[in-house]
């Protein structure tokens, strides 16, 4: 399987590079970033995307800001990271892992006693943290490779693999782990409007692991839940909370679908996805820009005096899934999120 490595830190040009995921399937280009103000827009044009993703690029964010901030004193060099890490969270306001990446690597550098230590300290964490992400991907696909029958069809939304992590993937991950263990596995993939996500991402990494996968648009999936035979339906999550699983706008409607059909809604998630605080009521759901719902290339498909509505996620109610995948196990509602995150990671 040819797996891709979605972003690094660049220890020779202390800068972060990156796949640049708005130009698959047309072009495989390698984005480079120097400065905090170019990484936002990176993590907010969807350059870089996932949630694993995320946390993996809040920790380079804050590995970068340290390299960056030329304060001369160990306060003032600590406030000015804090500051930029402040405004990359602020990017991505549904996706938990930003923030939680970010605090990882803050946490890190502040037991430091000079800006030098905090320097090599926020790199070493945030390389750590996506050591620790491909890791764990690998274990979420081992457990949830076991839920999968030896011959099946699968249907995904958006996109949970190697390019929403460091590597490997999560709902993907679970698909490339049944598949090297010899099972044969077929995906339907949701096309995700508005921005194409499942066709142009999902579609380019199995198609080059060589697994079977055909795209559908959104609008289809209710139609072949109902008449093809789908054995499951699995997903990726941007935040979990203790009622709720927040993913990419639609993927509610598929957990409706799906349990309507008796067919299993499997959700694939580190534990660093998970929220033990809020509940789905607090949770912001991120609105996006209108071109993306209104323009296609060059074409404009809405008339300019119509209104749209553009939110990046939707949240399915945690009765609506059959189990969470995690680096810890497969944990089935009502989840204890306290208990979950206290628990050791399976090695």
């Amino acid at each position: 399987m040819k797996v891709e490595t979605t972003l690094w830190w660049d220890a020779r040009g202390n800068c972060i590079r990156y796949i640049d995921q708005t130009l698959l399937p047309n072009e495989y280009k390698i984005g480079e970033c120097r400065d905090i103000e170019r990484w936002a827009t990176a993590i907010r044009r969807l350059e870089v995307r996932g949630a694993p993703a995320l946390g993996v690029a809040g920790g380079y964010g804050v590995a970068l800001a340290s390299v960056l901030a030329d304060e001369e004193s160990f306060s003032r060099f600590m406030d000015k990271v804090r500051r930029d890490g402040e405004y990359l969270r602020a990017t991505r306001p549904t996706a938990i892992n930003l923030g939680w990446g970010i605090d990882r690597v803050l946490g890190r550098m502040a037991v430091e006693a000079s800006i030098p230590a905090a320097r090599l300290a926020a790199i070493a964490e945030a390389e750590e943290i996506a050591r620790e992400d491909t890791e764990c991907c690998h274990a979420i696909g081992d457990f949830g490779a076991s839920l999968l029958p030896d011959n099946c069809t699968v249907m995904t939304h958006c996109n949970a693999g190697a390019l929403a992590c460091s590597s490997w993937g999560t709902a993907l991950g679970v698909i490339r782990s049944a598949v090297k263990r010899g099972k044969e596995v077929k995906v339907i993939a949701c096309e995700t409007r508005p921005l194409l996500q499942g066709a142009r991402l999902t579609a380019w990494e199995l198609d080059r692991d060589g697994i079977d996968v055909t795209v559908i648009t959104d609008s289809m999936a209710a139609h072949v839940l109902r008449t093809r035979k789908i054995d499951a339906v699995i997903v990726g999550a941007d935040r979990i909370t203790r009622d709720a699983v927040f993913n990419k706008i639609g993927t509610y409607g598929h957990a409706i679908s799906a349990k309507h059909h008796g067919i299993p809604f499997y959700v694939a998630a580190p534990r660093s996805t998970f929220d033990p605080v809020n509940g789905e009521k607090d949770v912001i759901i991120e609105e996006r820009k209108r071109d993306e719902v209104t323009t296609l290339g060059q074409r404009i498909f809405v008339p300019p005096g119509a209104g749209v509505l553009n939110f990046g996620f939707d949240a399915t109610p945690i009765d609506l899934v059959t189990a969470v995948v995690t680096e810890c196990g497969v944990f089935r509602p009502p989840i204890d999120i306290k208990a979950l995150l206290s628990r050791p990671a399976v090695k």
